[in-house]
């Protein structure tokens, strides 16, 4: 492509403001859209729900170019996350480009690149772009459960809906909560409204794995997650060589049941009868979360009781209030129940066919590299590589994708890059037991991911900060240098290139 080629972002978060940065750098003319009245994604005030924090520290979840402020906590709040990427959109020139409050309701295929269609407060409107970049996110369309009752439930004065779109932690003064899933969204809103609720309840039909912040003795969840040494502990798909040296010692497997032990004894999750089911090598098919501060000392204090193994069959509506039937027969007081329940990854802007083009039999993603679609020309994916350095993939991934529109680099041949996405899904499938993040997913091998695509554009990591990272936790601005080298022109127009608008 050239540097004339018009590029289209759906989706205003993490990814796709590093894309209209890396790629407007590249000499690259950008339109974002979104349809929130914000940037952030996941951190918009349209989606922010109490009690929610960055899984990372402010040390490591930021862009190469751009560090957190430094009067930030260590763990940022969902507030000052969006405040972040607000000021990184601006100080990188983003804002003119921003279309918010603009939802891409089409986008259909020609010769030369995709016809768009969008809406907006004035109305349906339509557009044209040369290459199309979707960022909408791995958590871009909520899950609510279908529940039996609720239409009677809500006229006994009952409030259901998804984390995500329960705001205020003052709605659940003096009222019953009930908090559906335990991954971390649901345990950091129970945590929040016990301080105020009457009574605070989370329905959890299968435990996980939870990681505190810190284990003591100098040990915290980044030293542990974001290291080398962290991922060696977990199978890869191409063991290395302090892999396979780990298993011939049986290191690994010592190593993780300590960690284990830790983690159960320093949650108290014996005490309160929440030691899940399986390994803590769970974590490897993305199932554990970083643990809710303050959500251990809330279930002791008697403001928290968490209903394990067990699920809700039906909202109750009626006389004597809202109420919630579980699994074991039980009856819960319940004028609030919130969903913390996931996300499908959805693409409904795309044409029935792009979207068949996209996915396999299973709806897992095949994209190489987590970012190219082999079938579909002109298109291509940011942000889905969830991961534990969201903003340092969103920006590698970037480049990447800016290294294949100027020519940096070409791709493998089709039949190649088909073969790796195979053998990509069923390792996660075979270790993930078929439910892998829908193949949109690098956890817990994040800097290997990162690797990959440093080693596709041919500017790997200086040998001596990939050392570092086997003892200490990624360092963003310690691939500002290589990434720096990325930030290439794309090729100038010629007249019969440049595309009418």
């Amino acid at each position: 492509m050239t540097s004339g080629s018009r590029i289209g972002i759906v989706g205003a978060g993490v990814a796709g403001l590093a894309c209209a940065k890396v790629l407007r750098q590249a000499g690259f003319p950008v339109e974002i859209f979104d349809r929130a009245p914000d940037v952030g994604g996941v951190w918009s005030a349209t989606r922010r729900y109490p009690g929610l924090r960055a899984h990372n520290s402010k040390f490591t979840n930021h862009f190469s170019d751009h560090p957190m402020p430094p009067d930030y906590p260590r763990w940022p709040d969902g507030q000052q996350m969006q405040a972040y990427l607000a000021g990184y959109a601006a100080t990188f020139g983003l804002t003119e480009h921003l279309r918010l409050g603009t939802e891409v309701i089409a986008a259909d295929p020609v010769d030369s690149g995709w016809l768009l269609e969008t809406r907006d407060e004035m109305g349906v409107h339509r557009s044209s772009c040369d290459h199309l970049i979707v960022a909408n996110g791995v958590f871009s369309d909520p899950v609510m459960p279908d529940l039996p009752g609720a239409a009677a439930f809500r006229a006994a004065g009952g409030q259901l809906c998804h984390v995500s779109q329960f705001h205020d932690v003052e709605q659940a003064r003096d009222r019953s909560v009930v908090v559906v899933g335990y991954g971390k969204s649901a345990c950091d809103v129970a945590e929040a409204v016990s301080h105020v609720a009457d009574e605070t309840s989370v329905v959890a039909r299968r435990l996980t794995w939870k990681m505190p912040r810190r284990f003591g003795f100098g040990t915290d969840y980044e030293q542990l997650a974001l290291t080398r040494a962290g991922e060696a502990h977990f199978p890869s798909r191409y063991p290395h060589r302090v892999e396979r040296l780990l298993d011939r010692l049986s290191l690994r497997a010592a190593d993780l049941d300590l960690l284990q032990e830790r983690v159960i004894r320093k949650l108290r999750l014996r005490e309160h009868g929440l030691v899940p089911e399986g390994s803590i090598a769970d974590i490897a098919t993305s199932s554990a979360s970083l643990a809710t501060e303050g959500f251990a000392e809330q279930i002791e204090a008697g403001r928290i009781s968490v209903h394990r193994d067990t699920e809700i069959t039906e909202l109750i509506g009626g006389q004597h209030g809202p109420a919630v039937r579980l699994s074991d027969g039980s009856l819960k007081l319940a004028e609030i129940v919130v969903c913390a329940t996931g996300y499908r990854q959805e693409v409904p802007f795309l044409t029935p066919f792009v979207r068949r083009s996209l996915t396999d039999e299973a709806g897992d993603f095949r994209l190489y590299r987590h970012i190219l679609p082999v079938e579909v020309p002109n298109l291509s994916f940011a942000g889905y590589n969830s991961s534990n350095v969201s903003a340092l993939s969103a920006e590698v991934g970037a480049h990447w994708i800016a290294g294949l529109l100027t020519g940096a680099f070409v791709p493998p041949v089709e039949e190649l890059m088909n073969n790796e996405i195979d053998e990509r899904l069923a390792w996660s499938r075979e270790r993930g037991g078929g439910s892998h993040a829908h193949g949109a997913s690098v956890i817990p091998f994040s800097l290997a991911s990162l690797d990959e695509m440093l080693d596709d554009l041919g500017t790997p990591l200086p040998l001596s900060t990939r050392l570092a990272q086997w003892v200490r936790p990624v360092r963003p601005a310690s691939y500002r240098g290589v990434l720096r080298t990325r930030t290439v022109a794309a090729p100038a127009p010629t007249p019969a290139s440049v595309s009418e608008g």
